[in-house]
């Protein structure tokens, strides 16, 4: 009889990191369509042709379709997470536009903070492209989708 293998634990890391990244995602769609729309709408750049209600609104359900997605769809994780990851290179010209224009929104308040965010967003990439197997060991990535 032989045992049972284990999953490596950078399955179970990247699992914990799709998850987490999943729910982290349809808490900020909520929060699009409720209590932070307005600090939303600030942060749509000057010269982004659409009316900054309707990208906030979009953009929150995209993030909840996403994010649901990443936390139920494990066996697409691999689709859902290089869609995630395009969706933030995608709204990296709005993290850009609140830098230039010097917008205070959710507590960035100064050119610096403003600045160092603009860090996060290549992070939030990386995240959604191991979480959705795209990085890592080979052997580890487990799905086809």
């Amino acid at each position: 009889m032989t045992p049972a293998r284990s999953a490596p634990r950078s399955s179970a890391l990247r699992t914990a990191a799709r998850l987490l990244l999943g729910s982290a995602m349809v808490g900020a769609g909520v929060l699009h369509l409720t209590s932070q729309r307005e600090e939303f709408q600030a942060q749509v750049p000057d010269w982004f042709p659409l009316d900054d209600d309707l990208v906030v609104v979009g953009s929150g359900v995209v993030e909840i379709g996403l994010g649901a997605a990443f936390v139920a769809l494990p066996r697409r994780r691999r689709l859902v997470g290089a869609l995630l990851a395009a969706f933030f290179v995608a709204i990296f010209p709005g993290n850009v536009g609140q830098y230039l224009e010097r917008t205070d929104a959710f507590g960035l308040t100064t050119d610096r903070a403003r600045f160092v965010r603009l860090f996060f967003q290549p992070v939030l990439v990386l995240w959604a492209l191991f979480g959705g197997g795209w990085l890592g060991r080979r052997d580890d990535r487990g799905d086809r989708a």
